[in-house]
């Protein structure tokens, strides 16, 4: 990947919508040369889609929080993977990243409501050894570089 690549991907991640004829213009290339590494980044796997991000219900404000989740290692032969397979099938958590320090794994909550966010510790409190569960609530969102 060279720096034609990484300022097509820079555009897309920024707006996936725009067209080839713009995104030639602006890192100064042909078209059929932007439309080809567009096809290579694709094939290669490192353009995986595009996606729409839509609010379900304009009139319904998420409520964002970070679930800190500690489990009891000294008993459990579980591992991170183990919670990832059922917390994945929670509505609602949007990613899970094991991490390290004294907690063991963070998620990240995008809902309809507090009520919701209670429901999900709940449902994540159940999971056998699980020692902890901290909510943090998003106030403000300064910036997001990934919408």
């Amino acid at each position: 990947m060279d720096k034609f690549d990484q300022q097509i991907l820079d555009i897309l991640r920024v707006d996936a919508r725009r067209s080839v004829s713009e995104i030639a213009r602006d890192v100064n290339l042909s078209r059929s040369a932007v439309t080809a590494r567009i096809k290579k980044l694709e094939q290669d796997k490192v353009i995986l889609g595009y996606h729409a991000d839509v609010v379900e219900n304009k009139s319904l404000e998420m409520v964002c929080a970070y679930l800190a989740l500690k489990y009891d290692t000294s008993t459990s032969q579980h591992y991170c993977e183990a919670y990832a397979d059922t917390i994945r099938r929670i509505e609602g958590v949007k990613w899970c990243h094991a991490i390290s320090g004294e907690t063991d794994m963070m998620l990240y909550l995008e809902v309809p409501s507090m009520n919701r966010i209670n429901k999900i510790r709940e449902e994540i409190q159940a999971i056998p050894e699980m020692k902890q569960v901290v909510t943090h609530i998003v106030l403000t969102e300064f910036f997001n570089t990934t919408k």
